[in-house]
């Protein structure tokens, strides 16, 4: 059984915070990407791409930020774990969140991200499109899913 944690919305304060987050997250799972592009994206993250989406994270005892979700259009945009913090269930709670409360019936999944693109598909998400690049026209193929729950 795992952690029920309260899913709160941070405030542009916690940007900083949710951007370090990304970042961690980014380097231990996304091993294809190469430091100038965590660099180009970084404040991108920061100033503009989480004022495009309904924000949404869980924080630990101590307020420190674990996980964030994002989501616009009904869709979800950036699901993101602290490294130190997977395995908790947050992302599975965040992800319900997004489904239940918002909503939020598709993604797009880096296809080299193959830790994501199994959790993605263990909570009910099938693949119905690829991308042969992302969506700054970078050579990182996404895989389009939506929520397809079995039975």
């Amino acid at each position: 059984m795992s952690n029920s944690y309260a899913i709160q919305q941070p405030t542009k304060a916690d940007y900083p915070e949710i951007t370090e987050v990304w970042e961690a997250s980014v380097r231990a799972t996304h091993h294809f990407l190469p430091e100038s592009d965590i660099e180009y994206f970084r404040p991108l993250i920061l100033n503009e791409y989480l004022n495009a989406v309904s924000l949404h994270c869980i924080r630990n005892e101590e307020g420190r930020i674990l996980g964030f979700l994002g989501v616009a259009d009904r869709k979800i945009e950036m699901l993101f774990i602290h490294p130190g913090s997977r395995g908790r269930g947050i992302g599975k709670q965040l992800l319900q969140f997004a489904v239940e409360q918002l909503g939020a019936f598709r993604l797009d999944v880096n296809e080299q991200n193959e830790q994501a693109v199994g959790f993605y598909g263990k909570m009910g998400f099938v693949v119905i499109g690829r991308s042969p690049v992302d969506g700054m026209g970078k050579p990182y193929p996404l895989l389009h899913m939506e929520y397809a729950p079995v039975g």
